[in-house]
């Protein structure tokens, strides 16, 4: 089928853009578009021309399937397509519903007239992946709903309705029943009309005190942008528009746009955009498996994880049963859904209605007669085997036959779960990050045995609550703890050695981390770590940890929820202030242990602790713990607070050379005699080879 199809209705040639899902501008399509223009042109019974898409997007712009091809950028690229609809003899009326983003928007600029269905979606999202509009967006959209609303649009990069634009350059008609015919019968009032065609380039923008409004935006920008270089050069293009004629602003907007494409900024937006879309993908489950019907979930324990977890399901609209074992565990926790949200209607987030909705699917039980029905039940108990072992015998017990059953367990061994069941195949784990109703990450844990349609069906409900889901396969922590447990031994061991908490914290936040390992530490309860470290040391004696946080834990420094940690904390903040008395502590453990403090400088705090992430990564990558280096960066990147501007922690040792970073872990075996900080075996070879994670 090809992308395009061009129809006569009478007069008027209708080019219609035939390119699913939403009819990305790809080298099929682009060249059919001007083989349209150019046979209505040489039809001496066509007046006008009509370019019109689907119900679902008169196009979302450019055809990521093409990212990175020959054919991105063959000829007739988009700003040739423009060029010549622009140049039509004839007049060319674009026919906008659904979504009109991006290349998109910017060929419907390029055309004469511009209709338009209600409920349209118009943006510029470009931003989004750390460049600016390249096809003259930048340029022309000023000239059509002026120069300040263009500028919030391009720099925010958020959709808008079409309607908002009625009354505005960028619309001439608003059609209220079915697009094509009301397209046409504008058509018919153009011709009849014989109205000149209205090339927007020729619009002259008239506005006063530009100099000034734009210094105002570059600072305003500026401070929000911060790491991105992008929504500056938005600015800059925009005062371009207004400025200069408009051939010299298009120079110059396809001048930023080329130097942005470059920068590891947008290479690490691009990355997180396209590596989203990747880590849905599971190479042996195809995407036609067919999924199992989910319109009953049940969740175990309605702590701070299962009430989170419920909020997800309640969010999006589907009924919940939420288990507890005494009433009063459970009425607190239903209180804290209730509560959280009530601050969201508070804030203007949430009306009464939805809140009301939302709370009327909720069933709080003490019983587990009452999740017999469910097609998911997920359990949120206490991290402990046992405790496992007797929920999964008993859901083997009640649950009907073909009900998902999944472990929101953040290091257990899932396949040893899934054996306490008669269905190991119906086993999954599903791990949440705290807390659940607002972190992105969902890790899918696929035991040894977990059917093929389980992680199929998984993966949509995922979709459905909003989640980045991530396949790991199973280990000790999966994939995001498995390698943050090796971040936090290094963070302990730089303190052993000279640092400070809050200078690890303070160097890492600078660096872009959203909080440091100890302030971290302290906010999800230095317990939870302490019980871990009590695992390790008799299941894998020969992984060395500092004794430090131990210390702090038998003091009953727990973190915030104690009111002390590594840091300090008023009655009702969370600011952590730095606390002399850890230091106290720190000094003595060091003399006890015979241990001279050296200067650290922030550098060796950041490489140390990012190349533990990095050479972790890559064993998990090694082993197929992780299908793809990309899927390692969306669980740092949705789940740990890391950098989106450095992409993730495998995209950024791309960035900095595999070569270099191996050459620092050694470095750090030699200093250290840790086995850790042996290379690697992956690193090593991808670096000894000249290649990259990604």
């Amino acid at each position: 089928m090809s992308s395009s199809q061009y129809q006569l209705h009478g007069n008027v040639a209708v080019i219609t853009l035939n390119n699913p899902p939403v009819n990305g501008l790809g080298h099929e399509l682009r060249s059919g578009i001007v083989a349209g223009i150019d046979q209505a042109a040489a039809d001496a019974n066509v007046k006008a021309v009509v370019l019109i898409g689907s119900a679902r997007a008169f196009s979302g712009g450019a055809d990521i399937r093409e990212f990175n091809t020959p054919k991105a950028l063959a000829e007739p690229n988009l700003n040739t397509v423009i060029r010549i609809v622009e140049a039509s003899p004839k007049p060319v009326i674009a026919a906008i519903g659904g979504v009109c983003m991006g290349g998109g928007l910017e060929l419907a600029l390029g055309c004469h007239f511009r209709v338009a269905a209600p409920g349209a979606q118009i943006a510029l999202p470009e931003v989004k992946l750390g460049i600016l509009p390249g096809a003259g967006g930048t340029q022309r959209l000023p000239r059509v709903i002026g120069v300040e609303r263009a500028l919030n649009m391009i720099v925010s990069g958020a959709a808008v309705s079409s309607e908002q634009f009625k009354g505005t350059a960028l619309f001439d008609e608003m059609v209220e029943g079915d697009l094509l015919q009301g397209a046409l019968a504008f058509a018919q009032k153009v011709i009849a009309e014989n109205r000149p065609a209205q090339r927007v380039r020729d619009l002259k923008i008239d506005y006063p005190n530009a100099e000034a409004f734009f210094q105002f935006a570059r600072n305003t920008v500026g401070a929000v942008a911060k790491n991105f270089p992008a929504p500056l050069k938005c600015v800059d293009a925009v005062a371009a528009a207004v400025a200069r004629p408009f051939e010299e602003g298009l120079r110059l907007e396809r001048e930023f746009f080329t130097y942005l494409v470059q920068t590891p900024e947008s290479k690490a937006l691009r990355h997180a955009f396209f590596g989203e879309r990747a880590a849905a993908k599971i190479p042996d489950v195809p995407e036609d498996t067919p999924t199992r019907k989910i319109e009953k979930v049940g969740v175990i324990g309605a702590g701070t994880m299962g009430g989170g977890i419920t909020m997800n399901f309640l969010n999006a609209g589907l009924p919940v049963a939420l288990l507890e074992m005494k009433q009063e565990a459970l009425d607190r926790g239903v209180a804290t859904i209730r509560k959280n949200y009530e601050n969201s209607l508070k804030k203007g987030k949430l009306t009464r209605e939805q809140l009301d909705s939302r709370m009327a699917l909720l069933k709080p039980t003490l019983s587990y007669d009452d999740l017999k029905d469910a097609d998911l039940i997920i359990e949120a108990v206490f991290e402990e085997m046992g405790v496992k072992e007797s929920v999964f015998k008993k859901l083997d017990e009640i649950a009907k036959p073909g009900a998902i059953l999944a472990s929101n367990t953040s290091t257990l061994d899932v396949n040893k779960i899934a054996a306490f069941t008669q269905r190991p195949q119906d086993v999954v784990g599903m791990h949440f990050f705290s807390p659940a109703n607002v972190m992105k990450l969902l890790e899918v844990v696929r035991g040894a045995k977990t059917a093929k349609d389980v992680l199929a069906t998984v993966m949509q409900v995922a979709k459905k609550i909003k989640k980045t889901a991530v396949v790991s396969g199973v280990c000790d922590g999966f994939i995001g703890n498995r390698m943050i447990e090796h971040y936090g031994r290094m963070a302990g061991f730089l303190v052993e050695e000279g640092a400070t908490p809050w200078q690890v914290d303070r160097a890492l936040e600078k660096w872009g981390m959203a909080m440091g390992p100890f302030r971290m530490g302290d906010l999800a309860g230095n317990d939870i770590g302490w019980a871990i470290r009590k695992r390790r040391y008799v299941e894998k004696p020969e992984v060395k940890y500092s004794r430090i946080a131990d210390v702090l834990c038998e003091m009953g420094r727990f973190g915030q929820k104690t009111g002390a940690g590594w840091y300090l904390y008023e009655a009702g903040s969370r600011d952590a202030i730095p606390d002399p008395k850890v230091e106290e502590l720190i000094a003595s453990y060091r003399k006890e242990k015979g241990i001279t403090p050296r200067k650290i400088s922030d550098s060796e705090i950041v490489e140390r602790c990012i190349y533990a992430l990095v050479n972790e990564g890559a064993r998990i990558l090694e082993e197929g713990i992780a299908q793809r280096a990309s899927d390692i960066d969306m669980v740092y990147l949705a789940g740990y607070g890391f950098p989106l501007h450095r992409g993730g922690p495998m995209l950024y040792a791309d960035t900095v050379g595999l070569y270099n970073v191996a050459r620092a872990v050694k470095r750090f075996a030699a200093e250290s005699g840790d086995r850790f900080w042996e290379p690697a075996p992956l690193l090593a070879k991808l670096a000894a080879e000249g290649k990259t994670f990604n």
